[in-house]
């Protein structure tokens, strides 16, 4: 669904369930920069382009504003970026438009914000296996740390990403969860909903990891409600994927079903969550 808006159908999925002992698999999902914008209608539009996986379509209604206005660009930057992450494709498109986004950044906020998407653009090529960028993604990572004041609105998404950074490229969990704890305490005080139903989901899979099944539940729990009450349908099969992973077998077998349903609905977006959903989806 990446180059299309076709309609997906409405979905729903099954209760939070009650769980017992897991092993995690962790994700490699990242949001774009801000969420849900607003209510301006060009806002709900690409809000709603972009939860259904319509990134290039959504990144069209920007073009005709990001050509000097500096936040555009940089929002579309984000969503090309958050495609190559969903779908491994779109590198090209993504690199020209950060590039854009990095040569109209006017002030340390836009700087620091144009440098965290550079660094989460390294990251996913680097997790996603299509080339080591993890230098380039903690230097990109740093000067945006280095940019963004500790109250700026960009500052919660760059501690999540930089907790990305410490689990997935670093396998230092420890670093991970004090990053992804800012993050969250961050994204609470912004009201920034989407990316709580991230930092949610990776603190559970990290209290999971411990045997800290309570924990984990309740953080997985909440990443599906929110995505669900958000809407955002290209981010909820894999929040019932981690969900399956902590429940009891029977409900892990409902749970990765209704994932691979949605799965497929997506257009097979997220791709990276195919192999985790292969039996489930060959059984429905």
């Amino acid at each position: 669904m990446s180059g299309s808006a076709d309609a997906a159908d409405s979905v729903s999925s099954a209760d939070p369930v009650s769980l017992a002992v897991p092993a995690p698999a962790p994700a490699p999902e990242v949001p774009a920069a801000r969420t849900v914008e607003g209510d301006d209608p060009l806002d709900r539009a690409v809000w709603r382009l972009r939860s259904r996986g319509c990134w290039d379509d959504a990144a069209a209604l920007l073009e005709p504003h990001s050509a000097r206005h500096a936040p555009a660009a940089l929002r579309r930057a984000a969503l090309l970026v958050e495609r190559c992450m969903f779908t491994t494709t779109g590198w090209a498109e993504a690199e020209d438009a950060l590039r854009a986004a990095e040569a109209l950044a006017g002030n340390d906020d836009e700087r620091g914000g144009a440098a965290c998407e550079r660094g989460h653009l390294a990251y996913a090529a680097t997790v996603l296996g299509v080339r080591d960028r993890a230098d380039e993604a903690r230097s990109a990572l740093g000067r945006a740390a280095a940019l963004l004041a500790p109250t700026a609105a960009g500052r919660p998404l760059l501690d999540f990403r930089r907790g990305l950074m410490a689990e997935h490229v670093a396998d230092s969990p420890d670093a991970a969860r004090a990053a992804y704890r800012r993050a969250h305490a961050g994204a609470t005080a912004q009201g920034d909903s989407l990316l709580l139903s991230f930092t949610w989901r990776h603190l559970a899979g990290l209290a999971l990891r411990d045997g800290e099944l309570t924990e984990a539940r309740h953080g997985f729990a909440e990443s599906l409600r929110i995505r669900e009450e958000l809407g955002f349908l290209v981010g909820t099969a894999p929040a019932l994927a981690a969900l399956a992973d902590a429940a009891p077998e029977d409900d892990a077998d409902r749970l990765r079903a209704e994932a691979a349903r949605l799965f497929r609905l997506m257009g097979g977006v997220p791709t990276w969550l195919a192999d985790h959903l292969s039996t489930a989806t060959a059984a429905t």
